[in-house]
Protein backbone atom coordinates (compact mmCIF):
# COMPACT_ATOMS: atom_id res chain seq x y z
CA UNK A 1 0.00 0.00 0.00
CA UNK A 2 1.66 3.45 -1.28
CA UNK A 3 1.45 6.14 1.13
CA UNK A 4 3.34 8.66 -1.18
CA UNK A 5 5.17 8.93 -4.17
CA UNK A 6 7.88 10.90 -5.74
CA UNK A 7 6.37 12.08 -9.07
CA UNK A 8 9.35 14.18 -10.31
CA UNK A 9 11.86 10.78 -10.02
CA UNK A 10 10.47 8.89 -13.61
CA UNK A 11 10.56 12.24 -15.44
CA UNK A 12 13.70 13.22 -14.51
CA UNK A 13 16.04 9.77 -14.21
CA UNK A 14 15.88 6.33 -16.41
CA UNK A 15 15.43 4.29 -13.05
CA UNK A 16 17.71 1.27 -13.40
CA UNK A 17 17.23 -1.26 -10.74
CA UNK A 18 14.22 -0.94 -7.66
CA UNK A 19 15.38 -1.66 -3.66
CA UNK A 20 13.20 -1.68 -0.94
CA UNK A 21 15.06 -0.55 2.22
CA UNK A 22 13.74 0.22 5.65
CA UNK A 23 13.87 3.08 7.60
CA UNK A 24 15.46 4.02 11.10
CA UNK A 25 11.68 6.00 12.58
CA UNK A 26 11.02 7.93 15.92
CA UNK A 27 7.14 6.31 17.03
CA UNK A 28 6.38 10.19 16.43
CA UNK A 29 6.98 9.78 12.97
CA UNK A 30 5.05 6.59 12.15
CA UNK A 31 1.97 7.60 13.67
CA UNK A 32 2.30 11.07 11.06
CA UNK A 33 2.61 8.29 8.14
CA UNK A 34 0.08 6.28 9.05
CA UNK A 35 -2.16 9.53 9.01
CA UNK A 36 -1.26 10.50 5.63
CA UNK A 37 1.35 13.77 6.78
CA UNK A 38 4.62 12.13 4.57
CA UNK A 39 5.73 14.18 1.50
CA UNK A 40 8.47 13.62 -0.36
CA UNK A 41 8.66 15.88 -3.44
CA UNK A 42 12.04 17.14 -2.60
CA UNK A 43 13.69 14.26 -0.62
CA UNK A 44 16.75 12.40 -1.90
CA UNK A 45 19.39 9.51 -0.69
CA UNK A 46 22.80 10.17 0.24
CA UNK A 47 26.12 8.53 0.96
CA UNK A 48 27.48 9.15 3.97
CA UNK A 49 30.40 6.80 5.01
CA UNK A 50 29.49 2.96 4.66
CA UNK A 51 25.47 4.18 5.37
CA UNK A 52 22.70 5.87 2.91
CA UNK A 53 20.51 8.03 4.37
CA UNK A 54 17.47 9.82 3.31
CA UNK A 55 17.93 13.72 3.06
CA UNK A 56 14.89 16.29 2.89
CA UNK A 57 11.60 13.70 3.16
CA UNK A 58 8.64 15.77 5.18
CA UNK A 59 6.93 14.29 7.67
CA UNK A 60 4.46 16.55 9.28
CA UNK A 61 4.19 16.21 12.95
CA UNK A 62 0.30 15.69 14.45
CA UNK A 63 -0.89 17.82 16.92
CA UNK A 64 -0.86 14.92 19.71
CA UNK A 65 2.90 14.11 19.47
CA UNK A 66 4.09 17.96 19.41
CA UNK A 67 3.11 18.64 23.13
CA UNK A 68 5.86 16.42 24.37
CA UNK A 69 8.18 16.06 21.98
CA UNK A 70 10.70 18.39 19.88
CA UNK A 71 10.19 17.43 16.05
CA UNK A 72 12.08 17.72 13.42
CA UNK A 73 10.28 17.20 10.30
CA UNK A 74 12.88 17.11 7.48
CA UNK A 75 15.60 15.53 9.66
CA UNK A 76 18.27 12.96 8.45
CA UNK A 77 16.90 9.40 8.37
CA UNK A 78 19.40 5.99 8.08
CA UNK A 79 17.99 3.16 5.12
CA UNK A 80 18.47 0.08 6.22
CA UNK A 81 19.58 -2.16 3.51
CA UNK A 82 21.76 -5.41 3.57
CA UNK A 83 25.74 -4.34 3.81
CA UNK A 84 26.39 -6.28 0.48
CA UNK A 85 23.69 -4.00 -1.19
CA UNK A 86 24.93 -1.00 0.20
CA UNK A 87 28.83 -1.64 -1.36
CA UNK A 88 26.97 -2.46 -4.47
CA UNK A 89 24.91 0.60 -4.76
CA UNK A 90 27.95 2.83 -3.59
CA UNK A 91 30.14 0.94 -5.77
CA UNK A 92 27.78 2.16 -8.54
CA UNK A 93 26.92 5.91 -6.96
CA UNK A 94 30.86 6.69 -7.10
CA UNK A 95 31.86 4.88 -10.46
CA UNK A 96 29.10 4.75 -12.79
CA UNK A 97 27.29 8.14 -12.42
CA UNK A 98 24.05 6.59 -11.08
CA UNK A 99 22.06 8.58 -8.34
CA UNK A 100 20.11 6.94 -5.57
CA UNK A 101 16.65 8.29 -6.22
CA UNK A 102 13.46 7.48 -3.38
CA UNK A 103 10.76 6.48 -5.78
CA UNK A 104 7.89 6.26 -2.66
CA UNK A 105 7.07 5.28 0.91
CA UNK A 106 4.94 2.29 1.51
CA UNK A 107 3.98 -0.40 3.95
CA UNK A 108 5.18 -3.87 3.78
CA UNK A 109 3.64 -6.77 6.28
CA UNK A 110 2.79 -3.71 8.69
CA UNK A 111 6.50 -1.88 8.66
CA UNK A 112 7.44 1.29 6.69
CA UNK A 113 9.27 0.91 3.60
CA UNK A 114 11.14 3.37 0.69
CA UNK A 115 11.59 1.94 -2.76
CA UNK A 116 15.17 3.54 -4.15
CA UNK A 117 15.76 4.01 -7.59
CA UNK A 118 19.12 3.32 -9.27
CA UNK A 119 18.86 6.12 -12.15
CA UNK A 120 20.82 7.96 -14.71
CA UNK A 121 19.97 11.53 -14.84
CA UNK A 122 17.75 12.48 -18.40
CA UNK A 123 18.38 15.20 -20.31
CA UNK A 124 16.54 17.56 -21.43
CA UNK A 125 15.44 16.32 -24.94
CA UNK A 126 14.81 13.03 -23.37
CA UNK A 127 12.14 14.79 -20.77
CA UNK A 128 10.56 16.86 -24.05
CA UNK A 129 10.18 13.25 -26.16
CA UNK A 130 8.39 11.58 -22.72
CA UNK A 131 6.20 14.02 -22.30
CA UNK A 132 5.18 14.81 -25.86
CA UNK A 133 4.61 10.80 -25.86
CA UNK A 134 2.57 11.43 -23.00
CA UNK A 135 0.17 14.06 -24.64
CA UNK A 136 0.26 12.15 -27.68
CA UNK A 137 -0.89 8.58 -25.55
CA UNK A 138 -3.41 10.97 -24.31
CA UNK A 139 -5.03 12.57 -26.97
CA UNK A 140 -5.22 9.03 -28.94
CA UNK A 141 -7.42 7.48 -25.38
CA UNK A 142 -9.45 10.77 -26.29
CA UNK A 143 -10.04 10.10 -29.44
CA UNK A 144 -10.77 6.86 -28.95
CA UNK A 145 -13.26 7.26 -26.50
CA UNK A 146 -15.28 9.93 -28.99
CA UNK A 147 -15.41 7.44 -31.35
CA UNK A 148 -16.86 4.75 -29.54
CA UNK A 149 -19.88 7.01 -28.76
Amino acid sequence: MSITQNRKAGHEYHIEERFEAGLVLEGWEVKSIRAGRAQMNEAYVIVRGAELFLINAHIGTLPTTSTHVLADPTRTRKLLLKAEEIRRLIGKVERAGYALVPLDLHFSRGRVKLALGLAKGKRQFEKRAAEQERDWKREQSRLLKQRSK
